[in-house]
């Protein structure tokens, strides 16, 4: 082999070195890029994903008015509007005093602890979920509502169909958002335990007229539709 042929070997065989570095320094350089991205949106989520994380409502009225209630990210956890709150307890009144009620799907807590602080005398929060029913039992606590808020875990259904006739002044029906299939039976036990006098509220992602309520012993007394959301009060017919 002549010595041209051998020199022109070893420059090809350098240059093939020199190009897998510098592939290897590019893929390098493209992981660690990746790498850094990762931790990016891991320690500060964008946008979009924000919207989505834990947050909070407040009670509008009574004694804790402006206290703060944590939202946990839930899958169907969508708390009743601050709109639609206040029109509801316009439509309750704004006393309460001596009310029993109960939440039969409580999640946040908001509509039983807005009951509690305009004076209700016993107020049911009742939620399937472990966690969340853990933290309602913390807000309960730093609120000092206990003697007039208690917290079961369960079945809303269930408490409802153990509750003693006539016993509820006001119960909230607002199921986890796309389980449709809890309203009629919620419906038809919550209007078994309620006074003669008392409210269902039932928040939907649709309006019920009196065709289906008839059924379940029900009539519409007041109605509202705010954005996505049909917020009906119910009760017993004269």
């Amino acid at each position: 082999m002549s010595r041209n042929r051998v020199r022109t070997l070893e420059e090809a065989l350098a240059m093939e070195a020199r190009f897998k570095k510098i592939q290897e320094r590019q893929l390098a350089e493209i992981a660690t890029a990746k790498a850094l991205k990762v931790a990016k949106n891991t320690s500060h989520p964008a946008q979009g994903a924000t919207k989505g994380r834990a947050g909070e409502v407040r009670i509008i009225g009574g004694q804790w008015r402006r206290s703060k209630l944590g939202v946990a990210r839930r899958p169907g956890l969508r708390p009743t509007p601050d709109r639609v709150r206040e029109t509801l307890f316009n439509w309750l009144g704004q006393d309460l005093t001596g009310w029993r009620c109960l939440d039969a799907f409580a999640g946040t807590g908001a509509l039983g602890f807005e009951a509690a602080s305009r004076g209700a005398q016993q107020v049911r929060l009742v939620e399937q979920d472990a966690g969340l029913a853990q933290q309602l039992e913390r807000i309960s606590t730093q609120l000092g509502a206990q003697a007039a808020v208690q917290v079961q875990r369960g079945d809303g259904i269930a408490a409802l169909n153990a509750s003693a006739p006539g016993h509820w002044h006001a119960i909230f029906i607002d199921p986890p958002f796309g389980i449709d299939s809890l309203f009629v039976p919620a419906l038809q036990a919550a209007a078994q335990v309620l006074a003669h006098d008392g409210f269902i509220y039932l928040e939907a992602p649709q309006a019920w007229d009196e065709v289906q309520l008839a059924p379940l012993g029900l009539t519409r007394y007041r109605y509202l539709k705010a954005g996505a959301v049909h917020a009906h009060l119910l009760q017993k017919p004269n």
